[in-house]
C-alpha cells in the first residue's frame, strides 16, 4: 500500500472514531496520520512522503488562488466587454512525461476558466490549449510552463 494511501486510510479511522466527517477533522487525522506515519515507520518510509504532501497542498492552494483569479477575470471580461478577446490555440511544448502526469496537466487547464486542454501530439511532446485571452502566445506558454506545469511536476516528481 502506499503511503499516501496509507496516510488516507489513517485520516478516515480518525474522522470515524471521531464520528464527524468534515473537513476539518479530516485534515488533522491527515497530519496525525502523516507524523504517525514517520514515526512508526521510519525505516520502511519514503524519505521525501512527508515534502511531497507540504508540496501537494501548497500547489492545492496555489491553483485555488489562480482559479479564483480566473474566474474573476472571466466574470470582469463576461460583464464589461471591450471586444479585446485574443482567442487562440496554442501549442506547449511538455516538459510532463508520463500518462498521469499529462493528463492531471490537461485536466488542471481544462478546470481553469478561460482555456480548454484540446489534443495532445501523438509522440506526447505537446499539448493544444485553446485560450480565451492571448494576445501573445509566447507569454501565455511561459506562464503556463513556469506555472502550472513546473508546479504539478514538483508534486508529481
Amino acid at each position: 500500500m502506499s503511503l499516501f494511501l496509507l496516510n488516507i486510510v489513517l485520516a478516515l479511522t480518525w474522522a470515524f472514531l471521531t464520528g464527524n466527517f468534515g473537513p476539518g477533522t479530516l485534515l488533522v487525522g491527515f497530519v496525525l496520520g502523516l507524523i504517525l506515519i514517520r514515526a512508526v515507520h521510519r525505516q520502511y518510509a519514503d524519505v521525501a512522503y512527508g515534502q511531497r504532501v507540504v508540496r501537494l497542498l501548497g500547489f492545492a492552494a496555489w491553483f485555488l488562488g489562480q482559479l479564483i483569479r480566473a474566474n474573476i477575470d472571466l466574470a470582469y471580461r463576461v460583464l464589461f466587454p471591450r471586444g479585446n478577446l485574443a482567442p487562440r490555440v496554442i501549442r506547449l511544448p511538455l516538459a510532463a512525461r508520463t500518462d498521469a502526469e499529462i493528463t492531471a496537466l490537461a485536466n488542471l487547464i481544462t478546470l481553469t476558466p478561460g482555456t480548454l486542454s484540446v489534443d495532445v501530439n501523438e509522440d506526447r511532446s505537446a499539448l493544444l490549449v485553446h485560450i480565451i485571452f492571448a494576445p501573445d502566445p509566447d507569454e501565455a506558454v511561459r506562464q503556463l510552463k513556469q506555472g502550472l506545469e513546473r508546479r504539478l511536476l514538483e508534486v508529481t516528481r
